[in-house]
C-alpha cells in the first residue's frame, strides 16, 4: 500500500523476514554511505542482518546505538545521531534507517529532518505500536519535560518496511501497548475493524501471524487514507490522536517511561470515551463495549494520580500543553456515535469529573 501525498508518496510493505533482503530495499535511493539508528535493546537482535542487507547497495554502512526507553526522547540523545553522521563523514545522499520502535523512529526522522536541512529516511519499525502508527505518517519528534512530542517536524520517509518477524522477540507488555494503538482506529473510522478486534483479540495476544498481519495492514491503510487527506494536522488528521491528550498527560505526569505510551492511550481512550458519554455523543453501551476491549488487550483502564491534593487539576494543566489546544482551550478526539470522530472542546468541570471518575 502507499502514503499518497504527491512528490513525497512512499509505499508501506509488510512481510516476513523483510529485513534480511537486500530487496526490501532495492528501490532507495544509493549513496556512499547508510546509517541505521538503533537502541540497546533492538540493536542486538536485528541490526546485523539489515547492516547485511544494506551493504550490498552502499560503500558504507554505519550503525548508531541510543539508550532505550522513552526517557531518552531528549536533545541530549538525538545529538548521538548527529554525531554519528558528523565524524563520518556522512553527506546529504546518506540515508539514515530507523530501526527500533517509536521512540527510535521519532528521533531518526527528525534527526534526518534537520540534518544538512534534509537527508533522506527509511522506517524499519519493529514494534506493533511503530507499525501500526508511528512510522507512518512523518511526524518526527523529541519530548519536553512540560509535553510529549512538542519539539519535531512533519518529516516524510522514503518507504516504510513492516517485518513482522520482528515481533516475535517483543515482550508481552510492548505488545498490549501497541494493541492500543490498533483499537483506536476502529471507534474513529471503523466498525467492521472493531468487530473483528472482538474476535480476534485472544489470537492477537497469541501472535497469530495472520492476525498480526490483519491488524497491521488495516491500521496502515485507515492512517495512509487519513494522512493522505490532512498531511500536516489541520483538520482530520487529529482524529488519530483518540485517547492521546489524556495519554500523554500521563506520560509526562509520571515521567517518560514510567508507563508505555500505548499503556497511556489504553486508559487515555477510556477517559475520551467517558467524556463522550457525558456530553451525550454515545451511549453507555458503546463506553462499556470500548472498556472491554482495552481490559482485554492488557491495558490499564484507570489513569494515575498525579496529584494527590489536586489529580484533575494537574491534568488540566498538562493538558493545555497538547498540540491540539487552542488559546489554553483544550480540545479533545471524541467519538461522535460509533465508527465517528469529532475534535471538540469540553467543560472543565465537566473534564474534572472525568478524571476524578476514572483514575485510581
Amino acid at each position: 500500500m502507499s502514503v499518497n501525498l504527491c512528490e513525497r508518496s512512499y509505499k508501506i510493505d509488510i512481510g516476513i523476514d523483510l529485513i534480511y533482503s537486500q530487496q526490501s530495499f532495492s528501490k532507495i535511493p544509493v549513496g556512499a554511505s547508510a546509517l541505521v539508528v538503533t537502541n540497546n535493546v533492538v540493536g542486538p537482535l536485528y541490526a546485523a542482518a539489515l547492516v547485511g542487507a544494506l551493504s550490498g547497495r552502499y560503500e558504507s554502512v554505519y550503525c548508531v546505538v541510543l539508550p532505550d526507553g522513552e526517557q531518552h526522547k531528549t536533545w541530549q540523545t538525538l545529538n548521538l545521531i548527529f554525531d554519528a553522521l558528523l565524524k563520518n563523514g556522512c553527506d546529504r545522499k546518506t540515508v539514515l534507517f530507523a530501526l527500533g520502535g517509536g521512540v527510535v523512529g521519532d528521533m531518526t526522522g527528525f534527526a534526518a529532518a534537520c540534518y544538512m536541512r534534509g537527508v533522506p529516511f527509511v522506517q524499519v519499525p519493529t514494534t506493533l505500536l511503530a507499525q501500526v502508527d508511528s512510522s507512518v505518517g512523518g511526524k518526527t519528534a523529541i519530548n519536553h519535560p512540560l509535553g510529549k512530542n512538542m519539539i519535531g517536524a512533519f518529516y516524510q520517509p522514503l518507504l516504510v518496511v513492516c517485518d513482522l518477524s520482528t515481533l516475535n522477540t517483543l515482550p508481552q507488555r510492548e505488545l498490549s501497548a501497541g494493541l492500543a494503538e490498533v483499537i483506536k482506529y476502529g471507534p474513529i473510522a471503523d466498525m467492521a475493524f472493531m468487530d473483528w478486534l472482538e474476535s480476534s483479540m485472544d489470537a492477537l495476544l497469541a501472535r497469530d501471524r495472520d492476525a498480526l498481519a490483519y491488524a497491521v495492514r488495516r491500521s496502515c491503510e485507515i492512517k495512509a487514507w487519513v494522512v493522505g487527506q490532512d498531511e500536516r494536522e489541520t483538520g482530520l488528521r487529529a482524529i488519530l490522536n483518540f485517547g492521546h491528550t489524556f495519554g500523554h498527560a500521563i506520560e509526562a505526569g509520571m515521567g517518560y517511561g514510567a508507563w508505555l505510551h500505548g499503556e497511556g492511550v489504553g486508559a487515555g481512550m477510556v477517559m475520551a470515551i467517558e467524556l463522550s458519554h457525558r456530553l451525550g455523543l454515545v451511549d453507555a453501551a458503546y463506553v462499556q463495549r470500548l472498556r472491554a476491549l482495552v481490559q482485554r488487550a492488557g491495558l490499564p483502564l484507570h489513569g494515575p494520580v498525579l496529584d494527590a491534593a489536586d489529580n484533575a487539576g494537574r491534568y488540566l494543566e498538562l493538558m493545555r500543553v497538547d498540540k491540539k489546544a487552542e488559546a489554553g482551550e483544550i480540545r479533545f478526539v471524541l467519538i461522535d456515535g460509533p465508527g465517528r470522530a469529532v475534535v471538540r472542546a469540553a467543560p472543565d468541570a465537566l473534564v474534572r469529573e472525568v478524571i476524578d471518575a476514572c483514575c485510581l
